[in-house]
């Protein structure tokens, strides 16, 4: 089915549900069908000129530009093409990774942009893989993390952008394609050993930091993502190839929750802003000092039925005081938790 037949299908709904004085629908539709409309024939919209950013193209980043192991990170920050969006993560165009991580007095937070984040867990022995952020990395160099961190891309051979109707029924492959892209690249996981049908998506978290405790107060450099929440297993650790990336990757580590709870209290590691949000709001619902009733505490209930999976909200959180700044002097833009 091509993505102009979905789009006039949505189109024909849509007329059908209004006539029936069904508005509701009808404007989900027609949502949907604008999306479908967006990325079969991508506009300049008055957000992009405004602030720079371009209409996204379908084939200036196939994958046979875009290989990993012959890219520095420098050619990851200038030609890596990210999906940027609307506060409802509504894909509006596209910006260099380079662009959407400055943290400028034009945008204090950068570009808002679409990322994911891959929790791996061996369920003999329940214990997470954690890597250590390669000490060359431009953001946040040296922190610890979740398993895998990174962007969906535009123009990849492999569709890496999803529309709202994916999202709404927790499919979003072109997430999960790039979460089985960027394991292989960082990792060294060959690509079938996690098939994409193997991992669940949970929920959407739009997070902002600056990487102050790396570059100082003025910092440059920052995230503002809408992530998406990605759990995968194994039944055994030993399934898997682990050949981390020197360039992405300075260490690697599998935890418990008790030893997560001893790096966490530990003063002298660091960890990324985004992976302490997650730990502690949905893998550790009760904090760091119990860890009872969260996503990791029930494994199987996480990974086979819907329990846990949120769709439809984006939870919104402004980063811990050390955060704040950068080089547009960015302060709260949420207040709390949503």
């Amino acid at each position: 089915m091509t993505m102009m037949y979905k789009m006039n299908v949505r189109v024909t709904v849509a007329i059908r549900c209004l006539l029936s004085r069904d508005t509701a629908t009808a404007s989900t539709r027609l949502r949907y069908a604008a999306c479908a409309f967006h990325t079969q024939q991508p506009r300049r919209s008055s957000a992009l000129q405004q602030h720079g950013w371009r209409q996204y193209s379908t084939t200036s980043n196939s994958l046979e530009s875009w290989k990993g192991n012959t890219m520095s990170q420098s050619d990851f920050m200038e030609r890596d093409t990210v999906l940027v969006l609307s506060d409802n993560d509504e894909v509006i165009g596209s910006a260099s990774k380079k662009e959407s991580h400055q943290f400028t007095p034009k945008n204090p937070r950068g570009i808002l942009h679409r990322a994911f984040s891959v929790f791996l867990y061996d369920l003999s022995t329940q214990e997470l893989l954690l890597q250590q952020r390669a000490s060359t990395k431009i953001t946040f160099p040296n922190v610890w993390t979740n398993t895998c961190c990174s962007h969906p891309l535009h123009g990849m051979d492999v569709n890496e952008v999803d529309a709202p109707e994916d999202v709404m029924d927790g499919t979003v492959k072109g997430v999960k394609a790039a979460a089985v892209r960027k394991l292989e690249h960082e990792l060294g996981i060959p690509v079938g050993q996690l098939p994409m049908d193997s991992f669940k998506f949970l929920t959407r978290l739009h997070y902002w930091a600056a990487d102050t405790v790396t570059h100082g107060e003025k910092s440059p450099w920052g995230e503002n993502e809408v992530d998406y929440v990605l759990f995968v297993t194994v039944l055994n650790k030993d399934k898997i190839t682990i050949e981390p990336h020197v360039d992405e990757v300075d260490d690697v580590c599998w935890v418990t929750k008790a030893k997560l709870f001893e790096m966490f209290a530990d003063k002298d590691l660091l960890f990324s802003p985004w992976f302490r949000i997650i730990a502690n709001r949905w893998m550790i619902s009760s904090g760091e000092e119990t860890g009872k009733g969260g996503w990791w505490d029930d494994l199987d209930r996480t990974m086979n039925t819907n329990e846990f999976c949120d769709y439809e909200s984006i939870h919104r959180f402004d980063p811990q005081e050390e955060h704040l700044g950068g080089g547009g002097n960015a302060g709260p833009l949420f207040g709390v938790g949503k």
